[in-house]
């Protein structure tokens, strides 16, 4: 006999007992008079005792079932209450949402915002996850996650909010001194700097004006798992760095960088909110979802780089 009870067993006994009729109670459940009766034999069988006497104008409860029947009532009330919160918290939003974002793009963009969705949903509490390190949505137990790639196909849903390109760049005082390279087969003998955690590994792959594809292992004096990491090296004029455009912007603006390579691109990715499933998405995730959407991609590199997806 299962260690479990058997509450699809006791709920037609309440509905039974309320009802003193087994077509009423199929009626209430919307089941049939026979699956009603097979799931109060079965009840009976396993408690040893007869629930109800039987006879050819109604249904009586037992001394057994009365007592059955009272607790089983507060079981159902009490699982129809667990429903009735649970469909109220999964349609309106409220609660918590595990959130996870790389550590510079959080930092930048991310918490920034976080005041403004509080004041427009004072319901939904944020446990934001800061870091560059590629986590498992479902194992990890996280409602969503903002990702920057070129993004593969996978068993999660994706909603793209912008493009993410990426600048290969160095300092003015670094090209000064080396030379600025014109292929990106010059760049081994430069002075690379790489990041860990990227999506298809440490290598920048380059597109050139013919079509032509080259891949670059980057060798250089640092390597970093988060890229804010290398701007202070980048910056002293020591190394050269692929760079998101939500770092490189500001810097290419003002004249500390120098994008190299020109007619050479390397594939942009996007940013993205991700979530493990679209089905049955709670309403706290759906709400996040959509004002990331609102204010991310309208973004000032963003809009800057709206020509390209022309």
């Amino acid at each position: 006999m299962s260690t479990l009870p058997d509450l699809e067993g006791l709920a037609m006994v309440a509905k039974l007992a309320e009802h003193r009729s087994y077509s009423g109670a199929a009626r209430a459940l919307g089941l049939s008079v026979a699956t009603v009766s097979r799931s109060i034999s079965r009840l009976e069988s396993r408690l040893g005792g007869r629930l109800f006497n039987r006879t050819s104008r109604q249904l009586a409860l037992t001394d057994l079932g009365r007592g059955v029947a009272e607790r089983a009532a507060r079981v159902v009330w009490e699982a129809e209450e667990a429903e009735r919160a649970a469909r109220e918290l999964s349609s309106r939003p409220r609660g918590s949402v595990r959130l996870a974002v790389p550590m510079s793009f959080g930092l930048r963009w991310v918490a920034p915002l976080l005041p403004d969705f509080f004041r427009l949903y004072p319901e939904i509490t944020i446990d934001l996850h800061l870091s560059d390190a590629h986590v498992d949505l479902v194992g990890e137990g996280f409602d969503a996650a903002l990702r920057i790639a070129v993004l593969e196909d996978s068993s999660l849903v994706a909603r793209r909010l912008c493009r993410m390109g990426r600048q290969v760049v160095a300092s003015p005082g670094y090209l000064g001194r080396y030379g600025r390279p014109q292929h990106p087969g010059e760049l081994a003998a430069h002075h690379c700097l790489g990041y860990a955690y990227r999506a298809r590994g440490d290598v920048w792959r380059f597109t050139g004006p013919a079509g032509e594809t080259v891949g670059v292992t980057p060798s250089g004096p640092l390597r970093v798992t988060n890229v804010d990491a290398l701007l202070p090296t980048l910056l002293e004029g020591m190394g050269i760095a692929e760079l998101p455009d939500f770092i490189a912007a500001d810097h290419l603006a003002a004249g500390r960088l120098e994008a190299i390579l020109p007619g050479w691109t390397i594939a942009p990715g996007g940013l993205y909110f991700v979530t493990p499933t679209a089905r049955n998405r709670p309403a706290k995730v759906e709400a996040l979802g959509e004002f990331l959407a609102a204010r991310l991609s309208r973004l000032r590199w963003a809009a800057d780089e709206s020509a390209a997806d022309a």
